[in-house]
């Protein structure tokens, strides 16, 4: 992938549309608002067209858009993506303003927006909102973040996905600001709140602090994520909540129904736990593409991403139980093991694989994964020793459903551990393979936590698997659910279990209901049971549906094949759920236009690609691929076309 400077406005002298970046971020327990605005001003003598790319989530949930021009505000529709391109450019060939916003298909983190019709002298500011689960740490805190790098995806060989085409400068260079506030609720007791950015002081709103509010300090600069770590007290709690449908929804419908989100933090018996041997063949994938060669952040120059993986595998390593087998892979264009097949740990092999996990360099070329995945799998499995698989990435790859996809069909054989390995890793690619292989995700962005993340998946790689996971409800008569999320596959001591349920009927009676969770462990049956309250919280707004909506979008997309044979099915139900909910979707994208424009805009539009902060960014010329990290504004803008 060449770089492609189309439009450097601040080499040229030249005035950039996007002048600030405004952040609100609301989280209610473990679930996280973010509503972002962005501001521009045309101060050209020509329209102008803005068109970035920015980074979200991977299992975001977009569900509002909307453009603010003079008195004029448009809210944006979800439509059929090639209904609301066509739309999008009839607007602009008949001199209308307009706006379409649109996820990548192929890579879930990656949304583009384009402005379209600017006139000279005119403002207009975006409103984006969207809502998002947060996952909780090792050490019980709940991470969010706000990412403001977005690297570039590695596209191997023969993919179709288009390639990304980047403008950057300097940090000190960017001619926009940031302010970035947050309001955090709980039942629980709020107990503090850190960041990898400065903030001010945590301010609480109430005598019994579960109500806090906190901003980022003066000064960011575009040059690392926002990373936020909020504990509560006595987090494990299990909850539920139910929120009542909307008003104007069908009937029996998703968002017409009441939906319930239960939490649930599974126990298992300690005599169980307690009596489990520690077996098992461990084999560790770990990135060696050029990219790995960048830094991790720009508070510690001298630590690269490499550097970080080696850290964290040569932990692992040190820490694996006598007696188990182990393997290490690396890639990158090619891929290349340390042993032939796995080995029996003991002091020797040990001693061997450290001396050569210590020698290894970001220099195998490009990111493609599938090849040394592929051979992973087609490898024989050891007798009584279940296969752990770890993966160490930065996650800069094109294909990532492809690799999703083969996690997934491998996931009754082997258990996938991810590790994603600096800023701007991909969320969809290291949090996509952990949650099809029935493994647990992980984010390294520096040496603060590594230990406690890496022992934390150790100890869940280490736990024999949890079968035959049921789910059972107890309601009122008249009242059934039907559950939303997929299938449990995997349980891990301790670590949060989500479930989405829509709730239909209605009963005058006991208006308390309750589920219950059965598994069986090493053969001993157990059970979780949690009661809650069928009465809809306040205020809940439509968070729950809409994150319930994305929970059944992303199961359907991932049904979805290239040339699969029930493909216009399974659009057809995304795209009306996706419409239904208002929630972004492969097949759907966000359309508005200001058919109210007093004049039409006269003239050819000037394309002018926003530029985004540049931290450091190279051209491997072995494989043509910009690996270096590119730093962008939050919910703003790297640019695409």
């Amino acid at each position: 992938m060449m770089m492609n400077h189309c439009g450097l406005l601040t080499e040229r002298k030249e005035a950039v549309p996007l002048k600030s970046i405004e952040v609100q971020l609301e989280v209610k327990d473990h679930v996280a608002t973010v509503v972002s605005t962005l501001n521009y001003e045309n101060k050209e003598d020509k329209p102008i067209e803005a068109v970035f790319v920015f980074p979200l989530p991977g299992d975001a949930a977009v569900c509002h858009f909307s453009a603010q021009i003079g008195q004029k505000h448009i809210v944006a529709e979800v439509k059929d993506k090639q209904q609301a391109k066509e739309e999008y450019d009839h607007a602009l060939s008949s001199g209308q303003q307009a706006f379409l916003l649109e996820g990548s298909e192929e890579i879930s983190d990656i949304f583009s927006l384009k402005v379209g019709s600017l006139p000279p002298g005119e403002s207009a500011s975006i409103g984006l909102e969207y809502v998002t689960e947060l996952a909780v740490q090792a050490d019980d805190g709940l991470r969010f973040c706000l990412p403001a790098v977005l690297n570039p995806r590695y596209q191997p060989q023969g993919s179709e996905s288009p390639s990304v085409q980047v403008t950057s400068v300097p940090a000190s260079l960017v001619p926009y600001s940031l302010s970035f506030s947050v309001q955090v609720s709980s039942p629980h007791a709020i107990s503090k709140v850190e960041s990898s950015c400065s903030l001010e002081p945590l301010q609480y709103l109430n005598t019994d602090q579960t109500q806090a509010t906190v901003k980022l300090a003066a000064g960011h600069k575009f040059d690392r994520d926002i990373e936020l770590l909020i504990y509560y007290k006595d987090a494990h709690q299990p909850t539920a909540v139910v929120e009542a449908g909307q008003a104007s929804a069908k009937p029996g419908s998703l968002m017409g129904d009441p939906v319930v989100m239960v939490s649930l933090y599974p126990e298992f018996p300690q005599s169980v736990m307690s009596s489990h041997t520690s077996c098992g063949e461990f084999v560790f994938l770990i990135d060696r593409s050029g990219s790995m060669g960048c830094r991790m952040n720009q508070k510690r120059p001298q630590e690269t991403r490499i550097s970080s993986a080696r850290d964290t595998l040569l932990l692992l390593l040190k820490s694996l139980p006598m007696g188990c087998y182990f393997n290490i892979y690396s890639f990158g264009s090619t891929f290349e093991h340390i042993f032939p097949k796995s080995m029996e740990y003991n002091e020797m092999t040990m001693e061997e694989a450290l001396r050569k996990v210590e020698k290894m360099k970001d220099d195998l070329g490009g990111t493609d994964i599938l090849q040394p995945l592929q051979h992973i799998y087609s490898q024989p499995c050891i007798p009584s020793h279940p296969r752990q698989l770890f993966v160490f990435t930065d996650g800069e790859v094109g294909n990532t459903k492809e690799v999703i996809d083969l996690v997934k069909k491998n996931s009754g054989s082997h258990r996938c551990f991810s590790f994603g390995i600096g800023e701007g890793a991909s969320s969809a690619l290291i949090n996509g393979i952990a949650k099809e292989g029935g493994g647990h995700a992980q984010f390294i962005t520096g040496t603060d936590r590594m230990q406690p993340k890496v022992m934390q998946s150790l100890k869940f790689a280490l736990q024999p698997s949890v079968e035959d996971i049921s789910v059972s409800w107890d309601l009122p008569k008249g009242v059934s659910a039907t559950i939303l999320s997929p299938p449990i596959t995997t349980l891990f001591q301790g670590q949060r279990s989500l479930i989405y349920a829509q709730l239909t009927g209605k009963s005058s009676e006991t208006t308390e209901g309750s589920v219950t969770v059965k598994f069986s462990f090493e053969g001993h049956p157990s059970k979780n049971q949690l009661h809650f309250s069928l009465k809809p919280a306040e205020d809940s707004g439509l968070t729950v549906h809409r994150l319930a909506a994305r929970t059944v979008i992303c199961s359907l997309e991932l049904e979805w094949k290239p040339n699969g044979q029930q493909n216009e099915e399974i659009k057809k139900k995304v795209v009306e759920l996706s419409v239904q909910s208002g929630v972004s979707s492969f097949f759907t994208a966000f359309i508005a236009i200001n058919k109210d424009s007093p004049e039409s805009v006269q003239g050819p539009l000037r394309c002018r690609i926003i530029p985004t902060p540049l931290y450091r960014a190279y051209i491997d010329s072995q494989v043509r691929q910009c690996s270096g990290k590119i730093y962008c504004p939050p919910s703003g803008p790297l640019i695409v076309l």
